[in-house]
């Protein structure tokens, strides 16, 4: 029978399948912790579903087998699982998921019911009652006989991912998104794969050492606090941190909540400077917080097998083309205090290898320049000056020469804030002004550059409109919000349709960079590995020998990812560790 199936596989160049796993929970060595029970596969021409016990034996030629297009849905757990079974899959190239994905980035469900009901207008839960017999034949014939309520679940499945795979492609022609799918989409589950296959070493002594000293740095602070307070008391509780701070030391609270005083950052930023305990309680949760999520919460996840860390990229997760990171999340760790990017000394790459850093400068002032055509930016980066201060100049009515640390700090807060639909209000609050001044900023930095100011009028009209927004790479993305009765809401509206092309067109170049880059490895035949993507910056490891061609490759493939009005630009570090490389 297995050869009769591959036969047919061979000769439609298609697998429509969908594996049934089981869960392998405790065993520390897998990276993906799951084993493959069964594979159903749908043969199109005779409707017909094969339930079949999967041996990485029998079907390690047909997963290998570039000729065979692979159609899944969360193909990417299913690459990494083969390859921790010895199979090299190839051509996985139609994942449903990602498909439904870019049809829809705000959807809050890519499942297979999702797929069934949108696309076959089915319920599958009316196919997998316990008595199914009569149903069994009315949308496919299953060749095992009295199978399980899982296994004809999963045949099910596989039989919702070969019927929709078509109507999936006619949907993305039709709002011209194949290409995104196709050229960047796809290839990239691959590469994502491969990096979280790869992972990334961590050294669990250091790591466990740094947070003895966090520890060390709490009890410390936790004593200075109750000296200042006068008193013991438990610092996480915000009803007992308010009594000390409202009442006992009678400071002003900055606001009220409806269960009391309000203890947030926000807030105690704002009355930082009326007593020295606010300073340390602020430090002493940046420690707690720290020790919990990237200490104690990191430990878990170092692999026994590899010693390195397999964290897993999401490509269906946010509303822009963003790739987003769990178990755990790497690309979260803080990066603004001195500890946080200490924590990255942890990182480290293997002997005889080195990481190499490579970094977008200011991409996403680039892509407003470029989409905004506004002349005045696309000049400055032309002309290859510093854009902060050289807004701070022209925004300010200062000579270049004369533009302070301030100022240029200022200038930088309104450039990167215009890009999020920055309000007076935030703007006040971010540089500590008041709002008229804010204001007049932003009104003096939209006269300067009065391209983005047409281009963000322009786009939110644009907008409400067509329904969508799109990046230059045709992702789109469907706001709703823009006609809300509710005013926060349309504002919200207002400021994803001001970001989300520019964003999520800096997702789609790095994207695009980063399969260039993992193309031109595998081409060359280096063993040096992508190991991390952290929105503009992107970590290889690299062997101390290819080390140079590596560093070409990152600038070369990450400066030509796209052709824009204005030059791409990138920074190149290395290190023996992650701190070092940044």
């Amino acid at each position: 029978q297995i050869l009769k199936i591959v036969k047919s596989i061979e000769d439609s160049k298609n697998l429509y399948y969908y594996f049934e796993k089981i869960d392998k929970k405790n065993d520390n060595t897998l990276i993906i912790k799951k084993e493959i029970k069964y594979i159903n596969i749908f043969s199109e021409k005779e409707n017909i579903v094969y339930n079949i016990e999967f041996s990485a034996k029998n079907f390690k030629l047909i997963f290998e087998n570039k000729e065979i297009l692979k159609c899944g849905h969360k193909i990417k757990e299913d690459y990494t699982i083969l390859k921790q079974l010895g199979i090299n899959p190839q051509n996985m190239m139609f994942d449903a998921e990602i498909a439904m994905y870019i049809l829809n980035a705000t959807s809050n469900s890519y499942s297979i019911e999702e797929l069934a009901r949108q696309y076959l207008e089915i319920d599958i839960s009316d196919y997998i009652k316990e008595e199914q017999e009569e149903h069994q034949t009315s949308l496919f014939d299953i060749v095992e006989e009295n199978i399980s309520k899982a296994n004809y679940m999963c045949a099910l499945y596989a039989y919702v991912i070969g019927k929709t795979k078509q109507k999936l492609i006619d949907e993305l022609i039709k709002i011209e998104s194949l290409e995104l799918f196709n050229e960047i989409e796809m290839p990239i589950a691959e590469v994502l794969a491969e990096m979280q296959y790869v992972g990334i070493y961590v050294d669990e002594k250091e790591i466990i050492k740094f947070g003895e000293n966090l520890k060390q740095n709490i009890e410390e602070l936790t004593i200075d606090i109750y000296n200042l307070a006068g008193e013991e008391f438990n610092i996480n509780s915000t009803k007992q941190l308010g009594v000390i701070l409202f009442e006992k030391l009678n400071l002003t609270p900055s606001k009220k909540t409806k269960s009391g005083y309000s203890t947030d950052v926000e807030a105690l930023e704002k009355i930082k400077d009326s007593h020295p305990i606010i300073d340390k309680i602020l430090e002493y949760r940046q420690l707690v917080k720290l020790n919990s999520t990237y200490v104690e919460g990191m430990i878990p996840y170092i692999n026994l097998q590899t010693g390195r860390i397999h964290t897993f990229f999401h490509q269906t997760v946010t509303s822009t083309g963003r790739l987003s990171s769990t178990d755990p999340n790497l690309q979260n760790i803080p990066t603004r205090t001195e500890l946080g990017k200490k924590l990255r000394k942890v990182f480290k790459a293997e002997d005889g290898k080195v990481f190499i850093d490579a970094d977008y400068s200011q991409v996403e002032l680039r892509i407003l320049a470029h989409m905004a055509k506004d002349e005045v930016m696309i000049e400055a980066f032309n002309s290859d000056a510093d854009i902060h201060t050289i807004s701070a100049s022209q925004v300010f009515k200062v000579p270049v020469e004369e533009v302070s640390k301030q100022l240029r700090s200022k200038a930088k807060a309104v450039n990167f804030g215009i890009v999020y639909g920055i309000s007076e209000f935030g703007l006040a609050e971010q540089i500590d002004i008041n709002r008229k001044e804010a204001k007049e900023y932003i009104e003096k930095y939209l006269e300067t550059y009065h391209g983005i100011r047409d281009y963000m009028k322009n786009i939110v009209e644009e907008t409400k409109q067509k329904g969508y927004v799109s990046t230059l790479f045709g992702r789109r993305r469907y706001i709703q919000e823009l006609n809300s009765k509710n005013y926060m809401v349309r504002k919200f509206g207002d400021r994803a349709a001001m970001n989300t092309p520019i964003q999520g067109t800096a997702a789609d170049i790095m994207k695009i960079a980063m399969i260039k880059v993992y193309n031109e490895l595998k081409n060359r035949n280096l063993k040096s590995k992508i190991v991390l993507q952290i929105h503009d910056e992107l970590l290889i490891e690299t062997l101390l020998e290819e080390k140079e061609e590596v560093k070409e490759i990152l600038k070369t493939s990450m400066e030509n990812a796209a052709k824009l009005s204005v030059p791409l630009k990138v920074e190149v570090e290395e290190g023996k560790n992650w701190y070092q490389a940044k």
